[in-house]
């Protein structure tokens, strides 16, 4: 398995792996709605404001996540981990883990000081991230599913409070989302 960054990610083939693997797993509507989202962070997000890395079986695309800007009132440069997605075929083997560590420590060397996700706390916590609360860092909108608030430092540094608001890149930026 080969881990990269994607410098020019195919909308269409990332897409097609993300409709595929939540529509497996959380039915068709799902699976076309997460898949729209993969494509439109594509389509509409700012070069500087995505990175989109992959894990590859040879030509085959196995698995594959997204890290989007999130912004707060304070200098920090953070990140959104999301959507996340491991072709059907290759779950349950350790992609999308050793997936998520590789681009952690890319966008760490990068210079990225925080990640974000929101999503299952008992995976998450196996790749560093830790449960949050907005009190401690706001979210772009309300959420559905507090405990699935997460975050890790990507530096030597702790997590730290940030206060003020938040915002994410505009596919993100849709109540029905958080």
């Amino acid at each position: 398995m080969n881990y990269t960054q994607l410098h020019q990610p195919k909308a269409e083939m990332l897409e097609a792996l993300f409709a595929k693997t939540f529509g497996d797993s959380e039915g068709l509507e799902e699976g076309k709605a997460i898949g729209q989202l993969a494509r439109d962070l594509i389509e509409t997000t700012n070069s500087e404001d995505i990175v989109v890395f992959a894990a590859m079986d040879n030509d085959t695309l196995a698995g594959a996540i997204y890290f989007t800007r999130l912004n707060f009132e304070s200098d920090k440069t953070a990140f959104l981990l999301a959507p996340v997605a491991v072709h059907t075929d290759y779950q349950g083997k350790g992609v999308g883990q050793k997936l998520i560590k590789f681009g952690l420590d890319t966008m760490a060397a990068q210079g990225v000081s925080l990640a974000f996700t929101y999503g299952d706390p008992n995976f998450y916590g196996r790749v560093g991230f830790e449960p949050i609360t907005i009190e401690q860092f706001t979210a772009p909108h309300k959420l559905s599913y507090p405990h699935g608030w997460l975050a890790q430092s990507l530096t030597t540094e702790p997590l730290k409070s940030i206060g003020g608001s938040s915002s994410c890149v505009a596919a993100f930026d849709k109540p029905e989302l958080w």
